[in-house]
């Protein structure tokens, strides 16, 4: 009995260790111009510091035929300490590659109710997919 309850619970470390190892760190791209090189069906992550309560967000323009967008969020800066008006915070966008090829993603940054205007902040990411 001893010697199976050994050999299951080192079958269990080897099977977390082995988990560990496979598991992948997502990295969240944040240049402005910074190029992304992925692999097809990829998904990845663009990391852009807003302040979402004074009503702007980034809004993200790309070719529908060559990227999804997965999950948009926004987290809260550590030193917001609650819904602080003009507090940092991030939003992340998750897409995944459909087309290998090169395609871009630009985001505006603005207020979702006014027209857009030239003062407004932009942010380009080249994607280059395999």
């Amino acid at each position: 009995m001893k010697k199976v309850f050994l050999a299951v619970l080192a079958i269990m470390i080897l099977a977390s260790v082995v988990a560990t190892g496979c598991t992948t760190k997502v990295e969240a791209y944040t240049d402005s111009g910074q190029a992304v090189n992925i692999n097809l069906n990829q998904e990845f992550t663009i990391a852009l510091v807003s302040n979402a309560t004074t009503g702007y967000s980034w809004q993200p323009a790309f070719e529908a035929s060559d990227l999804t967008l997965v999950k948009r969020e926004y987290k809260e800066g550590d030193n917001a300490g609650g819904k602080l008006v003009g507090a940092a915070g991030v939003e992340y966008f998750t897409f995944k590659a459909l087309k290998s090829g090169d395609s871009k993603v630009t985001f505006t940054y603005m207020r979702t109710w006014e027209q857009p205007n030239p003062q407004d902040k932009t942010a380009s990411f080249t994607i280059n997919i395999k």
